[in-house]
């Protein structure tokens, strides 16, 4: 990962032509910094952090990249940070009752409606992505598309939660936040980068806001998604109705709980980008990979059809097996039907018909 050598936080450029906004809502205030102007009917990029980050630690080695330029040149990017996990954020008053994932996303349509946009391309990371999520499907005509970085769609069972009950007594949050980003071999091997978030989880963010924000998503109830079935008259399955682009690390912790997430959505309008070389926070560790692989994401919703396609390149898996009921998510992950993003390539019958993985490599 030769990216790593070159994550410092501190020395990230803050993103310019920012205008800050605390914005009421029925479930409290949130804060959101807005970059740029929203351009003509076009949707904002509307970003949600994960866990023990805030928007910049999160995304700006990503929207400071020198590729994303072209792409922000056509959106506006609309940074969302959880109540109390941005910079500077005083601790809750005694008794604050932080609001649930299903109230955080609930907060989203008043920000919409406060800052006059009329529909977005989410991209969350962790709990991000799954608050995002919650928004598109509750929301379905305010959201065009949704980049899920490391999503998890389950709720915790009783024995993770007091699993991780247990270790919240045993172990200080920062450890508990770090082992949710990076995998153990990380957690050994990329000493400097796991040094990096320490500090900034540690430092930056308030300790006791951070605690809220973790309890409320490892309260989250199951995103209540499924897969539709083809060629039946049933009710339509409850899904994401738009387009989905679920990222994750080959060697990040979140990769079973991605593969769990794809299984459940349609797979006409879904992709899998599993990232080679790379760890629990794709966006920080690989941003050019990423970045190309989103540049296809809008190509293939009709926007920036004479974007420049220079670094991604593309491998396939396929899995002629059928797949039981209780194999590995490994399996599953091999198995499952994807739809390539669009590259200009026309579909043959053999991609539309064999099971595929698409991974990065550079």
């Amino acid at each position: 990962m030769d990216e790593l050598q070159d994550v410092q936080l501190t020395e990230i450029k803050p993103l310019l032509n920012n205008k800050e906004h605390d914005i009421e809502t029925a479930y409290g205030v949130v804060h959101v910094t807005m970059r740029g102007t929203s351009k003509g009917n076009r949707p904002v990029i509307l970003t949600y952090h994960d866990i023990g980050l805030n928007h910049k630690s999160c995304f700006n080695t990503f929207f400071n990249f020198e590729d994303m330029q072209e792409i922000t040149q056509h959106f506006a990017v609309c940074h969302v940070d959880a109540p109390g996990q941005q910079e500077g954020s005083p601790p809750f008053p005694s008794g604050y009752q932080y609001p649930s994932t299903d109230e955080l996303a609930e907060m989203l349509p008043a920000v919409l409606m406060h800052l006059s946009l009329k529909s977005v391309i989410g991209i969350g990371v962790g709990a991000g992505a799954y608050i995002l999520s919650k928004f598109a499907l509750n929301h379905p005509d305010l959201v065009e598309g949704l980049v899920l970085i490391n999503i998890d769609p389950c709720a915790k069972g009783w024995m993770d939660w007091a699993a991780s009950k247990f270790s919240g007594w045993t172990t200080n949050i920062v450890d508990i936040v770090l082992a949710h980003h990076f995998g153990h071999e990380e957690l050994q091997a990329n000493l400097e980068i796991i040094q990096t978030y320490r500090l900034h989880i540690g430092q930056d963010i308030n300790q006791e806001n951070l605690q809220l924000f973790v309890t409320s998503y490892n309260s989250r109830r199951d995103l209540d998604i499924e897969r539709p079935i083809l060629g039946t008259n049933e009710e339509p399955a409850k899904t994401l109705k738009c387009p989905a682009l679920l990222v994750v690390g080959d060697s990040s912790p979140a990769v079973e709980a991605v593969v769990e997430c794809n299984s459940r959505l349609d797979p006409i309008n879904t992709t899998l980008l599993k990232m080679a070389d790379c760890g629990g926070l794709p966006q920080v560790v690989q941003p050019g990979k990423l970045t190309e692989a989103f540049k296809y994401f809008v190509q293939g919703m009709g926007y920036m059809p004479s974007a420049s396609m220079t670094r991604l390149i593309r491998s396939r898996t396929q899995s002629s097996s059928s797949v039981g009921s209780g194999e590995s998510a490994q399996a599953r992950f091999q198995a499952n039907n994807l739809r390539e993003v669009s590259m200009g390539i026309p579909e043959t019958t053999e991609v539309q018909g064999s099971p595929q993985t698409m991974e990065v490599s550079c």
